[in-house]
């Protein structure tokens, strides 16, 4: 890090707008991101857009703690816009990246997550472009809140929506549920478990393209990131007006995630996901989308957990390991506090 300022920790003059403000900017952000729509250094970016379909979003991520094992705040931020934009089936192209710092915050600690925010841009294929800074009174925040926006090209032809599901259509998952939220759970000092467990905090733009080129039938994606895999399941059912159907046995889920949640009375389910994705799609592509999504190291746990089936609108259900079935319905309340 190129240090043009003596202060190793956020003073409210960084927030100032002055000598101070710059010098931050440039070392820690400019330099880092280092891009010719950022180095410009206007209140706006300014770019091209290839011919399609614009898709924008934004999220704003408060996770607690803000390292934990697999991932940080900064590859949170990066990774959730990326991910939203590809669930339309968008090639992500630009970000923007606006933080809010408590005093007091280490510097050394803020480099540290804006260089992790940029390797996960890399490995996305994405352009940070512009972005704010703002700083509050030591207190008035939990050492840093990161706001992220992105921009995104929809190809032609291409239309997923979380209303498309049809009759039939097979449900597949690309990997391991309930990671993340496990993660977080024993990363809080409070819970004092002990797990050999990874959040999945990953970039999926790539996965969805890949299986985009090889099926014209992806009817839904969703990311399953708070309320699990369970919540965008009934978004889906009930956006769609169908049943979704999921067998018990063919979840996956990792013994020292599903200790977790046996320990703590949760359901893996429920639990929040940052590199997870649901995929609706026709019968008929099911075999060769699941082929695809296994020849990736983002997809190689991918399997089928059900189906759309014929049955009550707006319904998703579970068939247990005994043969019995529950409905699964919508997180109530909260599981965990300040997942991303």
């Amino acid at each position: 890090m190129n240090k043009k300022y003596k202060d190793k920790k956020i003073t409210m003059a960084h927030g100032s707008g002055g000598k101070a403000s710059s010098d931050l900017i440039t070392d820690i952000f400019v330099n880092t991101f280092n891009n010719d729509y950022l180095a410009t250094m206007e209140d706006q970016a300014r770019f091209d857009m290839p011919a399609g379909q614009l898709a924008l979003t934004t999220d704003s991520y408060v996770v607690s703690p803000i390292f934990f094992k697999g991932g940080d705040i900064g590859k949170l931020a990066i990774t959730g816009t990326v991910n939203d934009l590809a669930m339309s089936g968008a090639k992500p192209l630009y970000l923007t990246c606006g933080l809010i710092l408590e005093e007091g915050f280490p510097i050394e600690t803020l480099d540290r997550i804006i260089k992790s925010m940029q390797k996960t841009a890399e490995e996305a294929g994405v352009k940070v472009v512009c972005g704010d800074t703002k700083v509050v009174e030591k207190g008035s925040a939990d050492q840093i809140f990161i706001n992220t926006a992105g921009v995104g090209v929809i190809a032609e032809g291409v239309d997923i929506h979380s209303y498309s599901a049809k009759l039939g259509d097979k449900i597949i998952v690309n990997g391991y549920i309930g990671d993340h939220g496990a993660t977080i759970m024993q990363s809080r000092a409070e819970l004092a478990i002990s797990a050999d467990i990874d959040s999945d905090c990953q970039v999926l733009n790539h996965l969805v393209q890949k299986i985009l080129s090889v099926s014209d039938n992806i009817h839904s994606l969703r990311d399953a990131t708070r309320g699990g895999v369970a919540t965008v399941l009934n978004e889906i059912a009930n956006d769609s007006k169908v049943m979704i159907t999921i067998v018990e046995d063919t979840l996956p889920v990792r013994v020292p995630t599903r200790g977790v949640c046996e320990i703590l009375g949760l359901d893996p389910l429920y639990l929040a996901n940052e590199g997870t994705l649901v995929c609706v799609v026709a019968a008929e592509d099911a075999d060769l989308v699941l082929k695809t999504m296994r020849q990736t190291k983002e997809g190689e746990n991918a399997c089928i957990i059900g189906e759309v089936t014929d049955g009550p609108e707006g319904i998703v259900a579970l068939t247990t390991l005994f043969g019995g079935t529950k409905i699964i319905d919508k997180l109530i309340g909260d599981q965990l506090p300040r997942i991303c």
